[in-house]
């Protein structure tokens, strides 16, 4: 491919680039897409080539091993199927001989600017690199064209360390006012400075021998109010599962509530097994994330475990945390859904544990002990890199199939 001196990349100090060109790339000339310039945008072009793959690709040196870098930039594209596996972004790292060490970074985390939307990415260069070979690609979309521009790699300070202390309760209450329980066994189990209490699903229902019906209450409503107390008493965020009344419709419904007692949001159980059908509950059609002052949260409750999109859905708008009220369920899917999502977990159940996983699905704490706490301490910030692969979280999401679908009576 011949090359094409194009000064659209903003050098942080001590980075240059090999020549200050940026050179056109594919692994074949049969699927490299089209390539235009005009002022400062780089564009492609799938021109009607469904296997097309290639982009613009540049060099960088004067790359410190271990040194944190950003990543930042721009795209706006069109006639796409699925944005992020069609349009990657992949920052290469080189030694001295121009080979890879370790391994890619993906940036994967987008925010709309108008018609442009903005990528970044922050990482440590790995062991032995001194260099940074940056490409901006286009992957099989025929139909694609995106435009870069704005494109700068600087060198940061390393993230400090984001420690999060979750405490699952374990509890199964019998009586008519389980919520006092709940109550009870918080305030004396959950450390004070605890950032998240998490409590199981259905807290007004369970041991009372009541309906969904006899339970359900407004969201907010009696029941947020006296968790958001909990949460004044203890400055905790509190996480709890009830059901919840809207006009003549039943949710089962998990509340979040702040450090200061405020309910924040709701999320409704998307999958509703056909006990919870047969008994009057309504599922509800969204994952919301929602900002704690510690980072993003994402709620599920019990049988939304069981499939792979709820999980998906929430870590896709950026939750780091799920939090997930759950009765009984199968331990080895949280593990799962932790894993493949590449984010922490954790449950409060009764036929389940309480436990805590990491991103790599190991169990940082778990009980199952009537009256007891599954308690630790996250970091939210911590980089969990396969050995072989990377930083799967960014890998996953960019390569993550989502313009596949498959419809059950084998139309196409």
């Amino acid at each position: 491919m011949r090359q094409i001196t194009c000064a659209v990349f903003l050098f942080a100090a001590g980075l240059t680039a090999q020549g200050q060109e940026w050179r056109q790339w594919s692994p074949r000339p049969e699927v490299a897409p089209k390539y235009s310039r005009a002022g400062d945008e780089l564009t492609l072009e799938g021109a009607g080539n469904p296997g097309v793959f290639g982009g613009w690709e540049q060099v960088l040196t004067g790359i410190q091993p271990g040194q944190w870098y950003r990543l930042t930039g721009q795209y706006r594209a069109a006639g796409l199927g699925y944005e992020p596996l069609q349009v990657p972004v992949k920052l290469d790292w080189q030694n001295a001989q121009g080979r890879r060490t370790g391994q890619p970074d993906y940036p994967w985390q987008v925010k709309s600017a108008g018609e442009w939307r903005m990528v970044s990415l922050e990482a440590p260069a790995p062991e032995g690199a001194t260099s940074a070979h940056l490409q901006l690609l286009l992957q099989n979309a025929p139909q694609g064209r995106v435009s870069w521009k704005g494109w700068k790699l600087e060198a940061i300070a390393a993230p400090k360390a984001r420690p999060v202390k979750v405490a699952a309760i374990r509890l199964h209450p019998r009586g008519p006012d389980p919520v006092s329980r709940f109550l009870e066994l918080s305030d004396a189990k959950a450390p004070q400075g605890t950032d998240v209490i998490l409590l199981p699903e259905g807290i007004t229902v369970v041991g009372t021998g009541k309906t969904y019906a006899d339970v359900a209450e407004p969201v907010p409503g009696p029941t947020t109010q006296r968790l958001g107390e909990l949460a004044r008493r203890k400055g905790s965020w509190v996480v709890a599962g009830l059901y919840e009344r809207e006009g003549h419709l039943i949710y089962n419904t998990a509340v979040l509530i702040d450090r200061a007692g405020r309910y924040v949001g709701r999320y409704r159980k998307v999958y509703i097994p056909r006990e919870e059908l047969e008994g009057g509950i309504t599922p509800g059609s969204d994952f919301p994330v929602f900002q704690a002052d510690f980072g993003k949260v994402g709620m599920m409750i019990c049988w939304d475990v069981q499939y792979a999109d709820p999980a998906r859905g929430l870590a896709l708008r950026g939750a780091e945390l799920i939090l997930m009220p759950i009765w009984g369920g199968n331990e080895t899917l949280a593990k799962a859904r932790a894993i493949e999502n590449h984010l922490f977990l954790a449950s409060s159940g009764y036929d389940f544990p309480s436990l805590i996983l990491d991103p790599a699905g190991e169990t940082l704490a778990r009980t199952e002990d009537d009256g007891t706490v599954a308690l630790s301490t996250i970091d939210l910030n911590r980089r969990y890199l396969d050995p072989w692969l990377g930083d799967m979280k960014a890998r996953y999401f960019r390569e993550l199939r989502g313009d596949v679908t498959v419809d059950p009576a084998g139309r196409k």
